[in-house]
């Protein structure tokens, strides 16, 4: 079956703020984001793609645009089963503010059981993510192949349960997997199981260095910022 290639969007201007954005419209790529997409292309300029997916919202459309101008020829879908999570009443608040709410310990350490209030709940969220994949999958097979590679422009919750569904993982263990902005994470489908190619690929290791404000931690609603 094919390839598939998650890339996160670039660094936002709601990450540096601090704040969750969920589908809260006009949150853009800030100064760095811009400059992760700008260098996208190079990353990715020897991999062939059949298609481009993109959630629909701004952040990872402003991602793939460098992509997209230069392969003008790929065909690009927006597709909202890979949009973020909806967050609901917690969507454009901080997350140090959201750090105090009882139900953020119930999101860190049993995710399966987390229902943001006015949203949805993280299995709704993953069950989501995981349908869409599993149909482009057929549909990019049916049209290019088995060895097709297409590419899907996401969020860090998004493809930190779709990594943990690659993996057998259960949804409660999800946040041990960690995405930088504009990373690339890799998922190799074949007809038995899925192989996990690569992780969180930045390409380079500056995510690595120690930080001076660590209080979000690996495991952040929403995805964090990445290096700074």
């Amino acid at each position: 079956m094919a390839t598939l290639i998650l890339v996160r969007h670039g660094r936002s201007t709601a990450n540096t703020a601090g704040l969750l954005a969920g589908w809260t419209p006009g949150v853009a790529l800030d100064e760095r984001g811009a400059a992760q997409a700008a260098a996208l292309p190079g990353r990715l300029a020897g991999v062939p793609l059949a298609a481009v997916v993109s959630s629909p919202l701004q952040r990872c459309q402003e991602t793939l645009r460098p992509l997209l101008d230069s392969r003008p020829d790929v065909p690009v879908h927006s597709e909202d089963r890979i949009g973020e999570c909806h967050y609901g009443d917690w969507s454009g608040r901080k997350l140090a503010e959201l750090s105090d709410e009882p139900l953020m310990q119930v999101v860190q350490q049993h995710p399966s059981a987390a229902a943001f209030p006015g949203g949805e709940s993280m299995r709704a969220m993953q069950a989501r993510a995981v349908e869409a994949v599993r149909d482009w999958n057929a549909r990019v097979e049916k049209e290019h192949g088995d060895d097709a590679v297409y590419l899907m422009c996401s969020h860090g919750d998004i493809i930190k349960a779709l990594v943990a569904d690659a993996l057998g993982m259960h949804l409660d263990l999800f946040q041990r997997i960690h995405v930088d902005p504009c990373s690339v994470t890799v998922v190799r489908y074949t007809r038995l199981r899925p192989y996990v190619v690569r992780l969180g690929d930045t390409g380079d290791l500056n995510g690595l260095a120690p930080r001076e404000n660590t209080s979000g931690g690996p495991g952040v609603v929403g995805g964090g910022a990445g290096a700074p």
